[in-house]
């Protein structure tokens, strides 16, 4: 198992570049090779975009590709089907003078894995497989089919899971191994990409007074923005009440000016707004808008010139599985008899995944189970422990005898 997750970490996978397409490819030959029905197929780009429900998109992508492997049960119709589903995508490296190792060569080291996408998620992913494999050649009969989706793109909105679903895979119940410590996610908060435009006007630095800095004007509404992240938290779901934010506004980017001499005349500020569990992702956005426009009200620049809106980029509803599937104590019972380790516990993500493309255009009910801690991921310091890679195998093994059923 190691052995083919290395294989998988040396492809550097970063979200839009063609090694996402050739990970893609790998994880096609693994699939035929394990005996698996395979479906390798080009996604339409254009017509998905063009789908009132796409989920969103952050980098620009020429092509890309679906893959859904299939171990067939015995008796269509008379057994469950279980998908398990995982993204090949990893986000970029970032400073390669932060990395003690060269970020694609995973290195084991005290009995963890260290490389980008260690952790979020080719362990997860290939832990699904492994569990399949586990499954046929122990030559064991399933009533129903299991199914192995690897989906690009869920980093940046999910445009992997939402061609996999309007391919028309469908499943009975859904597991996603992303790293959860081995506890159960069966929700998560949402993520809305923004951008920002704010107005200035140029001139001499030497005559800075007659001039409008864009910096000076973003201050009020950065300040309305902290404080409207604060009255979105009078109120969090209980299932997220263990995080100090539970849906967070954070600002990632920010660019302004063009000259050191000059006062900037724009600003453009990128961030994501986070969606409460359950919350309407329109009246999220109605919320954020609301504080920038009064923001600007309250200053005599902007109120001539209002900062812009614009909604872009990955848009992550928030995602829930269905109150009366009981999937959550079925993994329960599975981690139980797979390990020895403390039960798992059951709590709410602070961030948006295909959990709520799948739980909500998919109607599948959908968790969140596997290796790696979701504070490792997308640092310099990515990492999994073998054994949490182990145990998520024989658990998702497990489910697969459990939901699938035994001929």
């Amino acid at each position: 198992m190691l052995g083919e997750l290395l294989d998988v970490l040396h492809v550097p996978s970063v979200s839009g570049t063609d090694a996402e397409n050739d990970a893609q490819r790998h994880m096609s030959g693994v699939l035929e090779r394990g005996g698996l029905d395979v479906d390798h197929w080009p996604i339409d780009l254009p017509t998905l975009l063009a789908d009132p429900d796409f989920p969103g998109m952050e980098v620009d992508r020429s092509e890309a590709w679906g893959l859904v492997g299939r171990l067939p049960g015995s008796a269509p119709g008379n057994g469950a089907t279980l998908m398990l589903n995982g993204h090949i995508d990893v986000v970029p490296t970032g400073d390669p003078d932060a990395w003690t190792d060269a970020p694609f060569d995973g290195v084991v080291r005290g009995g963890r894995l260290f490389g980008r996408g260690a952790c979020d998620m080719k362990a997860g992913l290939v832990a699904a497989h492994w569990a399949v494999q586990a499954i046929r050649t122990s030559g064991t009969a399933l009533r129903g089919d299991l199914l192995l989706a690897s989906v690009q793109g869920e980093e940046d909105g999910g445009l992997g899971t939402f061609a996999t679903l309007r391919r028309g895979w469908t499943a009975d119940a859904c597991i996603i191994p992303e790293p959860t410590n081995l506890d159960i996610i069966p929700a998560n908060s949402g993520a809305l990409t923004f951008r920002l435009r704010v107005r200035g006007r140029a001139t001499h630095a030497a005559r800075r007074a007659d001039g409008v800095s864009a910096i000076d004007m973003f201050v009020p509404i950065l300040d309305a923005l902290r404080r409207l992240e604060t009255r979105r938290h009078d109120m969090v779901d209980p299932l997220a009440a263990r995080w100090s934010l539970a849906h967070p506004l954070s600002i990632g980017t920010v660019e302004a000016g063009d000259w050191a001499s000059s006062v900037p005349d724009l600003l453009v500020a990128e961030g994501r707004l986070g969606v409460a569990i359950g919350e309407p992702v329109e009246h999220a956005r109605a919320e954020f808008e609301l504080a920038v426009a009064e923001a600007c009200d309250g200053d005599a620049w902007l109120r001539a010139h209002p900062a812009e809106v614009e909604w872009w980029g990955g848009q992550f509803a928030s995602g829930r599985i269905p109150e009366d599937s009981d999937l959550v104590g079925r993994v329960q019972a599975a981690h139980g008899i797979a390990s020895d380790r403390r039960p798992p516990d059951v709590y709410g993500a602070p961030y948006g995944s295909d959990l709520r493309l799948l739980t909500g255009l998919g109607k599948i009910p959908t968790l969140q189970y596997g290796p790696g801690d979701a504070v490792d991921a997308h640092s310099p310091a990515e990492s999994v422990a073998l054994d949490d890679i182990a145990v998520t195998a024989r658990t998702l093994a497990l489910m697969a005898l459990d939901v699938c059923g035994i001929a």
